[in-house]
């Protein structure tokens, strides 16, 4: 059994699959074929965290492979009123095949996966959002190929979004320009060492995004840390991504954004809404490389 609670938990071998897996199961949805290789099959979704994309593409992509997907919210459960999250997996693998949790730190859900009799996908923590790093390199792939090699500008905080792109580019050896103001700088390492092959800081953005494939950004405030927005859009006001910065990546680079985002504090109107942007593929593309990742952890490899 295996769970996908960070990148790192894939190899790149295993996401070459992943990716082909998933450009077969896009087309084939996209031509109205029939694909439903999980009748029967339920996935237990946990929300600690409210969401758009993450349950819509999980809740649409379960439907689409033929199984149902459930919505647990917290205050709906017994977690809202502090049952353990160990005893929470225990009894609710017993019934379900598969399990996505969206929760605040990754001890939890390492916990919940450490207790559970079914696979554990990672749907966000504060640590790592795996599924969305997986949809953004998919996106760049359908453009421009692959994305060994290449820069991604991470313009903004040293958040869960710019530590998943740092695992993925040691796994697939690209290189991570991040751009964070002085005091966000990235402190968790994953234990991990870093070649400045895959990995240098800025803290002026225009340099980090000199010469980038890829320019990327979030809000400057993520979720659980709405104290600190004051002082957060104080310290980020000069890391925004504008028409200008985008001028010194290069000419077909593309603008991503996880979403939700908050146009006119970390990215400007022109940029997201412009030709370069690639979010509304990213976001759809989140339902499609999960699908991959929910079959390959209940079917294994497909080959059909």
């Amino acid at each position: 059994m295996r769970h996908y609670l960070k990148f790192s938990d894939f190899t790149l071998e295993e996401y070459q699959y992943l990716f082909e897996r998933t450009a077969k199961l896009k087309a084939r949805l996209k031509s109205g074929a029939l694909y439903q290789p999980l009748p029967g099959k339920v996935l237990g979704m946990i929300f600690e965290k409210s969401s758009t994309r993450t349950r819509v593409s999980f809740e649409a992509g379960m439907y689409q492979l033929g199984g149902h997907a459930m919505f647990l919210q917290s205050k709906d459960t017994q977690l809202g009123r502090g049952e353990p999250i160990e005893d929470v997996a225990k009894v609710m693998s017993r019934m379900v095949d598969i399990v996505m949790v969206r929760t605040f730190e990754q001890s939890i859900i390492d916990r919940f996966a450490e207790n559970s009799l079914v696979p554990v996908i990672n749907g966000l923590t504060n640590e790592y959002h795996p599924c969305q790093i997986m949809a953004d390199i998919f996106t760049y792939i359908e453009h421009h190929g692959s994305i060994e090699g290449k820069t991604v500008c991470w313009i903004g905080d040293s958040n869960n979004i710019s530590r998943t792109w740092l695992q993925a580019a040691k796994i697939f050896n690209f290189k991570l320009n991040l751009a964070c103001p002085r005091g966000y700088e990235m402190t968790v390492l994953d234990g991990e060492s870093y070649s400045t092959d895959n990995f240098e800081t800025f803290n002026d953005p225009y340099l980090a995004a000199i010469g980038a494939d890829i320019v990327t950004t979030d809000v400057c405030t993520s979720m659980g840390y709405e104290r600190e927005t004051l002082q957060r859009k104080k310290d980020f006001i000069n890391y925004k991504v504008s028409e200008s910065l985008m001028q010194q990546a290069k000419p077909n680079a593309l603008f991503m954004h996880c979403l939700p985002a908050h146009r006119g504090e970390e990215v400007d109107p022109e940029v997201i809404d412009g030709p370069q942007s690639v979010v509304w593929q990213e976001a759809e593309n989140r339902m499609h490389t999960q699908k991959a990742v929910i079959e390959f952890l209940l079917l294994g490899r497909v080959n059909d």
